[in-house]
């Protein structure tokens, strides 16, 4: 793919994650592009469908966290696991509405989000295990309940609630992971 077409496929897919945060289910290719800036005929060349658009925007959203994860374990893993939690819950309304768009009639999602979810799951994992190791979280921890508690926050703070009641509910839950 040429520079200026991957440049324009990244900037659709983070103003089609911006779009779909604000607009929910009604976000429509057309913010979506003026958004972007570009032509609504560069979305979909790049994406034919609203669902290829979806399925591509939780793609993009999975890597990005995962990107994230893998770099934050480089440093002190107490506070990376903080930096990564925050991004999760400030994310987590707008992933849960892509992932029931995309679900079929069974539940299913597309292969590709699978797999990118999947990709996350083991960087948040390894992230935790090293904050564990660190002693800055309790060993009985597993990242099921560490999602749990991030989903259960994601939900909360997709309602308007004052930034330092989501700041003050996080550091909550974070105390309750400390060892």
């Amino acid at each position: 793919m040429r520079a200026d077409a991957a440049a324009n496929r990244d900037r659709i897919l983070a103003a089609a994650e911006a779009v779909f945060s604000e607009a929910g289910e009604a976000g429509s290719t057309d913010d979506i592009a003026r958004r972007a800036s570009v032509g609504i005929g560069t979305v979909f060349r790049h994406f034919p469908t609203k669902q290829d658009l979806l399925e591509a925007t939780l793609v993009h959203h999975f890597e990005g966290l995962t990107v994230q994860a893998r770099a934050l374990a480089d440093g002190d893993p107490a506070a990376g696991l903080r930096e990564l939690i925050e991004a999760m819950v400030g994310t987590g309304a707008t992933k849960i509405l892509l992932i029931g768009l995309l679900r079929d009639s069974d539940g299913t999602l597309p292969d590709a989000a699978v797999r990118a979810a999947r990709q996350t799951r083991r960087a948040v994992g390894a992230l935790l295990r090293r904050a564990q190791a660190a002693g800055a979280v309790r060993a009985d921890v597993s990242v099921d309940e560490v999602y749990l508690l991030i989903r259960g926050l994601a939900l909360g703070a997709a309602r308007p609630t004052k930034t330092a009641t989501r700041r003050k509910a996080l550091d909550i839950v974070l105390a309750g992971l400390a060892s």
